[in-house]
């Protein structure tokens, strides 16, 4: 799911009994806006109010620490309390902030959902326009594309719905995106990610020109500023598959570009992808 830019924090936050024996603690400023930035990147991942620092890769003290720019010792004694106060929760060392609804925005959320389906949309009118075959070893001509739409009409009349083959995604992506990083784990967070892109409508057809597109990105495989490179996990999410697709990295959009610009309604730091690294 694409990541909320804004959470809801209530203007009396400060009126609250918990907050105010926090600040009564030791460092306790920093406790409370310790609790201000987890809310922030709870609401980055977007995940029900969990904080990861990938979905397979939970935070520890210490790296949460090099993330706020706290030492080590204050963030730890902030999850002390934050914890025993209630207003965090620690599941298979996953950090989730307690009754995440206060805080999420749903309507934005809605907004995010409506932008994807609108997107997936204009992408399978532009591709029903395109005349002619793209030579590729992978490539699925239109022909096959529309028996496999027909196909699935077919099992949508009988009640069946065929689960997506996650194995042959990561077996297209190894065999397509040869400059980046290669899948070897096929794991239940990879798998859960490729059927929420199903089920909002993606195909695997979707996917096969997602990774032909990123194959074909020079700033995507690395030639950027930061040398950041996509991978995997990054090429699925809902947001940076919508922007893959939409053209957004294509070389010709992508270069050159001034620092600090906004380019086709995404910021630098957004082209960046540092955002998304949540």
């Amino acid at each position: 799911m694409a990541e909320v830019k804004w959470i809801k924090i209530t203007t009396d936050m400060f009126d609250n009994k918990k907050i105010k024996q926090l600040r009564k603690l030791p460092d306790g400023n920093n406790i409370v806006l310790i609790w201000v930035m987890l809310i922030t990147m709870a609401g980055r991942c977007n995940s029900d109010g969990k904080i990861f620092l990938t979905e397979d890769i939970p935070y520890t003290t210490k790296t949460l620490a090099i993330e706020l720019d706290f030492e080590e010792s204050t963030v730890s004694f902030a999850l002390q309390m934050l914890s025993k106060f209630g207003m965090i929760r620690t599941d298979d060392d996953y950090i989730s902030i307690s009754n995440w609804g206060k805080y999420q925005n749903i309507d934005g959320m809605e907004r995010i959902r409506e932008q994807t389906r609108n997107r997936v949309a204009k992408y399978r009118e532009n591709k029903k326009q395109i005349v002619g075959s793209v030579t590729s070893s992978v490539t699925v001509t239109q022909g096959n594309a529309i028996d496999k739409e027909e196909e699935k009409e077919e099992d949508k009349k009988e009640g069946k719905e065929k689960p997506p083959s996650y194995q042959h995604i990561v077996e297209m992506y190894n065999s397509i995106c040869i400059s980046l990083p290669t899948v070897t784990v096929l794991s239940e967070s990879r798998k859960k990610a490729i059927k929420a892109r199903f089920a909002s409508g993606y195909t695997d057809e979707d996917f096969q020109k997602l990774f032909t597109m990123a194959e074909g990105s020079a700033f995507l495989k690395g030639k950027n500023a930061r040398n950041w490179q996509a991978n995997f996990d990054w090429l699925i999410k809902d947001a940076n598959m919508a922007k893959v697709l939409d053209g957004n990295y294509n070389d010709s959009k992508t270069t050159p570009r001034q620092a600090g610009t906004v380019y086709n309604g995404y910021s630098d730091e957004d082209l960046n992808a540092l955002d998304d690294l949540y």
